[in-house]
C-alpha cells in the first residue's frame, strides 16, 4: 500500500470511529507503530487530524483534503467521468478553462491530443500535464499558488479569466447540490473561479458521486449558472434528479458503457 493510500485509509478510519489507538491503526494496517506515527504526524500538520496520548482523533468539521491525496480516491470513476464529459466539448477551435482538481486533470489529459485547442487553467497541475503538447495552445493565468490544491488564485488569476472569452469552462467541485450549486471549501478558489465561470459561454461540473448531496463552504456557480453535470453511477440518484429538474443536464458516466450514458438531455 502506497503512503498516501494508507494516509486516506487511517482518515476513513477514523472517520467511521471518531478515535483509534496507534496499536489498532498498526494492526490494521500491517505496519510498524513508527510508520503509523509519521502518517498521523503528516495528517495533523495538515490540520485533518489530531495526535491523542497513544492514537489519534479525528477532527470534528468537514476539511479539504491536500491534492495529493485527493488523487488516489476513486480513480476509475475519475476516468469515466472524464471520457464522458469530453465528448459533451466541441472539437476544432474551442476555448476550454479548467478549474484545479483531479478530475479536472483528467478531462485535461483526454482532451490534449486533440488539435487546434486552447485551453485555459489557473492549475499548475494540468499546466504541467499539457504544457508539451504542441498540437494545443496554453494559457496560464497568474496567481499566488495555493499548496492544498496547486491552484493559482487571487486578483491576478480573476484578472486573466475575465480577459478572454471562454467557450467552455470544466468545473471541479467539491460539492454539487440542486440547493447549493457547485461549492469549495476555499473563498478565494471560489472567487477565482466564479470569474472563469462568470465569462463561459458552457459551464460542465466534473464530480464524483460521493460529491453530489455534498455543501461546503463557499459557492462557485448557482445551478442556473451550470448546464452540464457529469457524474459517476455512485451518485445519490434523488439528488440526481433534483438537480437535473433545475434544468441542469446530468450525465451518468457508468462502467457497463465505457461510453458512457445520458440521463437527462
Amino acid at each position: 500500500m502506497k503512503r498516501s493510500e494508507r494516509m486516506l485509509s487511517i482518515l476513513d478510519m477514523l472517520t467511521s470511529s471518531g478515535s483509534l489507538p496507534l496499536a489498532a491503526l498498526s494492526e490494521s494496517l500491517q505496519v510498524s507503530p513508527a510508520t503509523i506515527r509519521r502518517d498521523l504526524a503528516e495528517l495533523e500538520d495538515q490540520m485533518l487530524l489530531r495526535r491523542t496520548h497513544g492514537g489519534a482523533r479525528i477532527i470534528e468539521t468537514e476539511v479539504e483534503l491536500p491534492v495529493r491525496l485527493k488523487d488516489t480516491q476513486f480513480r476509475e470513476a475519475k476516468r469515466l467521468i472524464a471520457r464522458k464529459a469530453a465528448q459533451l466539448i466541441p472539437t476544432g477551435r474551442h476555448v476550454v478553462a479548467f478549474s484545479g482538481g483531479t478530475t479536472t486533470a483528467e478531462v485535461a489529459r483526454v482532451l490534449s491530443t486533440r488539435h487546434d485547442f486552447t485551453i485555459v487553467t489557473n492549475s499548475l497541475t494540468i499546466a504541467t500535464q499539457v504544457a508539451s503538447r504542441q498540437t494545443l495552445q496554453l494559457i496560464m493565468t497568474g496567481g499566488v499558488v495555493r499548496p492544498h490544491s496547486f491552484e493559482l488564485v487571487g486578483v491576478l488569476a480573476e484578472r486573466s479569466f475575465s480577459a478572454i472569452n471562454i467557450g467552455t469552462a470544466v468545473l471541479g467541485t467539491d460539492g454539487m447540490s440542486a440547493a447549493g450549486g457547485a461549492t469549495t471549501y476555499d473563498e478565494t478558489e471560489a472567487r477565482t473561479n466564479l470569474a472563469m465561470v462568470t465569462q463561459a459561454e458552457r459551464v460542465i461540473v466534473v464530480a464524483d458521486g460521493s460529491k453530489i448531496g455534498r455543501v461546503t463552504l463557499a459557492p462557485v456557480a448557482s445551478v442556473e449558472a451550470i448546464t452540464d453535470l457529469v457524474t459517476d453511477s455512485s451518485a445519490d440518484a434523488q439528488e440526481l434528479e433534483r438537480i437535473g429538474a433545475s434544468g441542469i443536464r446530468v450525465h451518468i458516466a457508468d462502467e457497463a458503457d465505457s461510453r458512457s450514458r445520458t440521463t437527462r438531455d
